[in-house]
């Protein structure tokens, strides 16, 4: 069995419908904003041996680390972190949607119709944008490869 397919990144391992359930109830951006950070707060840090410069994502202002495996049923496992509180939230939201998944679902997932139903693209920076970008680059690249 994968190490990573046994570590639960998230403590309730959330998916894409959860997530989008909680966002409609958190009314406003403001609440939004706030619900990102305290989903970052469910992401246990990454292992200090999984900090290296090859799971170190490009693309990301702040440092982030992705570490992928594949299981023998075929599906992704992923742990990602971030030393920046805002961006551990946008991995939460980017893990529920494709950790877990066969290379085809992960490929097929629309990301681009997900962060707009969750009202992500028009609220964040375009450094946080492109930070969030780069995790579903980096998680995509990894299930390609």
């Amino acid at each position: 069995m994968s190490t990573l397919a046994t570590y639960t990144p998230i403590g309730l391992d959330p998916n894409a419908d959860s997530i989008r359930q909680q966002f409609a109830a958190a009314n406003g951006w403001e609440n939004q904003y706030r619900l990102i950070i305290q989903l970052g707060k469910l992401l246990p840090a990454l292992p200090t041996e999984w900090q290296q410069e090859e799971n170190r994502l490009k693309g990301c202002e702040s440092q982030a680390w992705l570490k992928g495996e594949k299981s023998e049923d075929g599906c992704w496992h992923f742990a990602c972190d971030s030393d920046a509180r805002i961006v551990r939230g946008l991995i939460v939201i980017v893990l529920a949607a494709l950790n877990h998944q066969s290379t085809d679902a992960i490929q097929a997932f629309d990301m681009d119709a997900y962060f707009r139903e969750l009202g992500l693209e028009k609220h964040l920076s375009p450094s946080r944008g492109n930070g969030l970008r780069a995790i579903v680059l980096g998680i995509r690249d990894l299930a390609s490869a």
